[in-house]
Parts: C-alpha cells; structure tokens; sequence
C-alpha cells in the first residue's frame, strides 16, 4: 500500500508571527481535505516565545534589553513554557491530522486521548533523535522532560542543579518541543534543533522554566557541524520514517 504523502517546504528565515499565521491558514486548508499533511521547516529571527504554561518570571530581560537584542516576545497557544528561536536554529512545524470525528471538543482546543498526543509528542522526539544518530550524535530522551537531550559540550554554560545531578549529569537539551493539537484535530508549533545560534540569547531567559538546566548546540557537540541544508536533509527523511509518510519537497 503506498505511503501518505507529507509535504516539506522549506521557508528560509520568517519572522515568527507570519509562520504563526501561515500555520493557521495551512492547518485550515488541510482539516477541509484540499491539502496534504505538510511539514514547514524554517528558521526565525531572535524571538522568545511563551506557551499556555508560560511565567513572565521566566523572561530575565526588561524592555530596554530586549530591543538592544533585537528579540519580539510572543505568548502563544502551544504547550510548555517559554524558549528561544533565532539564527542557526532549525524549527519544524508539522501540520498533521490527528484527530477523529469522536474526539471531545472544549472551547477552542480538541482534547484527544492523553496517549494520542503524549505517543505524538514522544514520536517527534524520536524523529529528532533519528536524524541527529545519522550525524553520529548520541542523542536521547530523558525521562519527565519533553525535547531531546544530548552530552553535555565540555563548554557549556551552566550545570545541573544539585537535585537533578544523580540522574542528569552530564547532558544538555539540544531540541526542544512545543505542540499543539487545534479544534479539528491538526497540529501546530512543533520543534526546534539548536544547530549554530548564539548561545548567549538563552542568558534571558529560564528556558522550559528549568532553572539550571543547560542547553547544547550540534556546534558544541559535533565537529564540524552539520550545515542547515543537511540537517533538513535528514529531519525530513526520519520524519518520514517516523510517521510513516511519503516525503516530497515543494516550493510554497
């Protein structure tokens, strides 16, 4: 039986609201049938973004900081808390149809059994973990944490704090994952790999509200690094093993 097509775009850099926007428009098209599950794969300008889980405690820069930055704040409807997008950070967006007929709808969210959306979540962690393995990163989950964690770089910034050492010394967060599943059952927001950004941006902020805990880049990990054609090379080819789909890049 062949495969169900998902489509790949890949986007270059746009700022944050116009992806947000396009994924609403994209998400409509595809819950009314007349597009196919598709992939957006981009990167975005400094930009801190708040989920549903958000707290402005979290956000370490004043006004004045954040302008001298160059970095917008968006609080927005997907899970988690606040994190950073910039330069050298690969984000995928993948718009999906998850949802069935019989789901139970609250308000403006779709509430779809919690191992529907958990396995979800856990797939677009293996996804990252696939693609960042043909690399030769040993990447992992880690248990009671959404994202993908990698080997702590000897230059990182920050350790662990001494609560969490016995069980996570050494390793970093290297993706982070942020989801949302709409009214009609097709996801939003989605995943960003650190590749190359500036490391300093994640200073204002208490990224997915864990204090202490470090984040990593493939520039830290990896030498050299991979370049961003091929990480989307690779994403896109585990994507689609992960999710079982037919992969076919479009220009949008």
């Amino acid at each position: 039986m062949e495969k169900p097509l998902c489509v790949v775009h890949r986007l270059g850099t746009v700022p944050y609201k116009a992806a947000w926007d396009l994924q609403n428009e994209l998400a409509a098209e595809i819950a009314n049938g007349i597009r196919s599950p598709t992939l957006l794969l981009l990167e975005h300008p400094h930009t801190y973004t708040f989920g549903r889980r958000g707290d402005r405690k979290h956000l370490l820069m004043d006004e004045e900081q954040l302008a001298q930055r160059g970095v917008v704040v968006h609080w927005v409807d997907r899970g988690g808390d606040v994190t950073y997008h910039g330069p050298g950070q690969l984000v995928g967006y993948p718009l999906l149809p998850l949802g069935t007929p019989q789901m139970s709808i609250q308000g403006d969210s779709a509430h779809l059994p919690q191992a529907d959306y958990v396995g979800y979540v856990r797939r677009l962690e293996h996804t990252i973990i696939l693609a960042l393995a043909s690399f030769d990163l040993d990447a992992h989950q880690v248990d009671g944490f959404t994202g993908v964690w990698a080997a702590q770089a000897e230059n990182a910034r920050d350790n662990f704090p001494s609560a969490a050492q016995d069980i996570h010394t050494g390793v970093a967060k290297v993706a982070a994952i942020g989801v949302k599943v709409d009214a009609r059952g097709i996801t939003r927001h989605g995943f960003a790999i650190n590749l190359n950004p500036d490391m300093s941006y994640w200073e204002g902020i208490i990224g997915c509200g864990l204090v202490g805990y470090p984040v990593t880049s493939l520039a830290e990990c990896l030498d050299p690094a991979p370049t961003m054609s091929a990480l989307m090379d690779r994403v896109a080819n585990a994507f689609g093993k992960v999710y079982d789909y037919q992969i076919e890049e479009r220009v949008l």
